[in-house]
C-alpha cells in the first residue's frame, strides 16, 4: 500500500467542479512529480490532500488514515506539509517569527534540536540570517520564496508537498534546494513536487502524473513525458509568437567555459553589425538603501528604441527594487533616470505610466476581484480618447465608439493569448500561471514604449515559456517598444536578449552579449551554479549544435528603423472608427484564419487604412 493513495478525488469551487475522478498514488519514500497545464487543477488537488479544500466525492488514504474530510491542523499534525506556490509568507511578520511559527508543532521536542535544524536551513539560505529581524513583506520573490521552503524544512514531514520549486529562484539556489530536496528523501520523507518545467522534474523525480483539465492524462516515467508532444503542448501562446505559428526552438553552444543552453528561435539578422536606436531609458549612478541595506549600488545602463535587455542576479541582486525605481514606486537616493529624453526621476508612477512606462509585476499584481476582460480593458485605460463624464451618463456617440473600440481590443487580445474560457471569470479563480498570461495580455493592451517585465515565465508551463520567447519578440518588433526583463530561465533570456546586466549585491557586475554574461566565471559562480538540468528550465535538452556567428558587440540585432510615430488620441480614435466602419466583413475573415493576428497589427492596419481614408 502506498503512503498516499487519492482515489476518484472531485473538487468544486462553488457550482464551477474543477477536479474530475483524479486518481494519484505514491509509494512509502518515493518522489513523485505533479505537472500539468496551467489551470490543470494541480494546486486544487494539492490543497485537498492537505486539508485546505474539502472534495466533494472521492477518498485519500495517508498511512492508512482516511483523511478526505480531514482538516489543515489534523493533516499538520499527521506530517503533511505544505509550501503552496505564489505567496506563502505573512507580510507583516519577521523572518525570525516565521521560524518560530513554523515550529509551533514541536513546543514539546528538544529546543536544541529545533534550533539545529533552523541552523541548517540559515547555512543553506544565508540571505535569511542576513534578512532576520526584517518583515516578509520587504524580501525579494526569491527570497520569500526561500523563507517558506525554509518553514517547510524545519517543520520534519512526513509527506513533503512543494507546489513550485523553482518559482522566482535562480539557478544556483534551485540547485541547492534540490540538493535538500534529495537529502530529505533519504531521510526516508516523501515528497510531491509540482513544477513548471519538466527538465527541473527530471533531476529529482523517476515518476510523474500530468494533468489537464481538472483529469490526469498520464501517469508514468517521468523521461517518457518529454517524448508525448500531444501532451506537453503549449496551451495559451502558441501561435501567438508568430503569424506563422511557432517555430522549434534550436539549440546552442556558448563559448567553452559556460553551460550549455537550448536557445529560443532568433529573428534573422541576429548577429550581424546593427546601429543602436535612440536612448528611451537611461538610469545613471542609481542607489537605494533600505535601513543599512544598500539594495542598489550606483546601477547605471542604457536602454535603446528597439532593444532587449535582459536583468539577472542571485536573489536579492536589488533587481526587482531596480525595477520599482524605475516604475516610480519607490525614490532613489541618489541617480537620475531619463525616460525618452526628459528626467522622469521624482515623477510618480501613473504619471511614467501615462507616458509609456509599462511593467508587470513577478506575482502578476492585478485586481482578483474583476474579470479577465475588466482586467484587460484597464490595460487600455491610457489610451481611451472620451474621459467626460457627463457625456459617459448621457451615452453619447463618442462614448459608445470608444467603448467599443476597448471592447474589440479585448477581445483581440483574448484570442490571441487564447484566454477565451477565462474571459468571464474572476482573476482571484485563476491559477497562479493563468494569472501571469493576463497579466501579460495586460501588458501588450498598455503599448508601451519602454516595458519592464518581472520574470514573465514565473509560474507558467514548459511549453508556454518556450512559446513566450517568439512572442516577446514580435511585441517588439511590432509595437517598437523597448524591453527589460528580470528571469531566470536562462534559455529564455539568452535567446531574446541583445545584451544581458548581471547583477550581484546590488551592483552590476557585467554588461555584454548573453554568451559572454552566461560564461563569466563570476556569474556562473555566484548565479548559475553547477547543475546545467537546472539552468535549462525550458527547451530541448540533448546535443546541442554549434550557434550561429556572435553579434559584434554593443548593436542591435535588427536593422535601423524609425519607430512609429506616436499619434494623437484623437487622430487614433478616428483613424479606428473609420477602418472598423468599412473593414466588417475583412474582421471576419482575419478571425477565421489558421494564424492568429496580434493586435498590434491590427493597430497598425487601422492607422495605415485611416491615414490613406484622410
Amino acid at each position: 500500500m502506498g503512503a498516499l493513495i487519492c482515489r476518484g478525488v472531485d473538487v468544486s469551487y462553488d457550482k464551477v467542479q474543477i477536479l474530475f475522478g483524479v486518481d494519484m498514488e505514491v509509494a512509502d519514500n518515493e518522489i513523485v512529480a505533479l505537472l500539468g497545464t496551467n489551470g490543470a487543477g494541480k494546486s486544487t488537488l494539492l490543497k485537498a490532500i492537505s486539508g485546505l479544500v474539502d472534495p466533494s466525492a472521492g477518498s485519500i488514504i495517508f498511512d492508512g488514515v482516511d483523511i478526505t474530510h480531514a482538516d489543515a491542523v489534523t493533516t499538520s499534525k499527521m506530517g503533511i506539509i505544505q509550501v503552496p506556490g505564489g505567496k506563502a509568507v505573512f507580510p507583516t511578520l519577521t523572518v525570525a517569527e516565521h521560524f518560530k511559527a513554523g515550529t509551533w508543532l514541536y513546543n514539546k521536542e528538544d529546543p536544541v534540536a529545533v534550533q539545529a535544524r533552523i541552523r541548517r536551513v540559515l547555512d543553506m539560505f544565508p540571505r535569511l540570517e542576513e534578512r532576520w529581524d526584517q518583515m516578509a513583506g520587504n524580501l525579494s520573490g526569491g527570497e520569500q520564496q526561500q523563507l517558506a521552503l525554509g518553514m517547510a524544512f524545519v517543520a520534519k514531514p512526513k509527506l513533503l508537498i512543494i507546489d513550485e520549486l523553482s518559482l522566482g529562484l535562480a539557478p544556483a539556489i534551485v540547485e541547492q534546494l534540490l540538493e535538500i530536496v534529495r537529502d530529505i528523501h533519504t531521510q526516508g520523507c516523501t515528497i510531491i513536487l509540482v513544477e513548471q518545467s519538466v527538465n527541473v522534474a527530471l533531476t529529482v523525480a523517476e515518476r510523474a502524473y500530468f494533468m489537464e483539465k481538472g483529469e490526469v492524462r498520464f501517469s508514468g516515467p517521468t523521461s517518457e513525458l518529454l517524448g508525448r508532444d500531444d501532451i506537453l503542448r503549449s496551451v495559451f501562446l502558441e501561435g501567438a509568437g508568430q503569424a506563422g505559428g511557432p517555430s522549434a526552438p534550436r539549440a546552442e553552444r556558448p563559448p567553452p567555459g559556460g553551460p550549455v543552453l537550448p536557445a529560443m528561435a532568433r529573428r534573422p539578422g541576429r548577429g550581424r553589425a546593427m546601429t543602436r536606436g535612440t536612448p528611451v531609458l537611461e538610469v545613471r549612478d542609481l542607489t537605494k538603501r533600505f535601513g543599512g541595506i544598500r539594495a542598489v549600488n550606483d546601477v547605471s545602463f542604457t536602454l535603446h528604441d528597439g532593444e532587449i535587455l535582459g536583468l539577472i542576479g542571485p536573489n536579492g541582486a536589488g533587481k526587482t527594487t531596480i525595477f520599482d525605481l524605475l516604475s516610480g514606486l519607490i525614490i532613489p537616493d541618489s541617480g537620475r533616470i531619463r525616460l525618452k529624453g526628459v528626467d522622469v526621476t521624482d515623477w510618480p508612477a501613473d504619471r511614467r505610466a501615462a507616458v509609456g512606462l509599462g511593467r508587470s509585476f513577478q506575482d502578476a499584481r492585478i485586481f482578483p476581484s474583476l474579470t479577465v476582460a475588466e482586467n484587460i480593458a484597464i490595460g487600455l485605460e491610457r489610451h481611451v480618447e472620451t474621459r467626460d463624464h457627463l457625456a459617459s451618463l448621457l451615452g453619447l456617440p463618442a462614448v459608445q465608439e470608444s467603448e467599443a473600440d476597448v471592447a474589440y481590443t479585448v477581445d483581440d487580445l483574448i484570442e490571441l493569448m487564447s484566454l477565451g474560457a477565462f474571459r468571464d471569470k474572476f482573476v482571484s479563480e485563476l491559477s497562479t500561471g493563468s494569472r501571469r498570461i493576463v497579466d501579460l495580455a495586460m501588458s501588450i493592451a498598455h503599448d508601451p514604449a519602454v516595458l519592464l517585465l518581472d520574470e514573465p515565465s514565473s509560474g507558467i508551463a514548459q511549453r508556454e515559456t518556450e512559446a513566450l520567447g517568439p512572442l516577446l519578440e514580435r511585441i517588439q518588433a511590432e509595437a517598437g517598444c523597448a524591453l527589460l526583463i528580470i528571469e531566470h530561465d536562462m534559455p529564455l533570456i539568452t535567446g531574446v536578449s541583445d545584451q544581458i546586466i548581471a547583477l550581484e549585491l546590488g551592483a552590476v557586475v557585467l554588461q555584454d552579449e548573453p554568451d559572454a554574461v552566461i560564461s563569466d566565471p563570476r556569474v556562473v559562480s555566484s548565479y548559475l551554479g553547477g547543475d546545467t538540468s537546472v539552468i535549462q528550465r525550458s527547451g530541448a535538452t540533448g546535443t546541442a549544435e554549434p550557434a550561429p556567428p556572435a553579434r559584434k558587440r554593443g548593436v542591435s540585432r535588427t536593422p535601423p528603423r524609425q519607430a512609429p510615430p506616436k499619434k494623437a488620441a484623437a487622430k487614433r480614435a478616428t483613424a479606428k472608427r473609420a477602418t472598423t466602419r468599412n473593414t466588417t466583413a475583412k474582421r471576419a475573415t482575419t478571425r477565421n484564419t489558421t494564424a492568429k493576428t496580434s493586435i498590434i497589427n491590427r493597430v497598425a492596419a487601422k492607422k495605415a487604412a485611416g491615414a490613406t481614408e484622410q
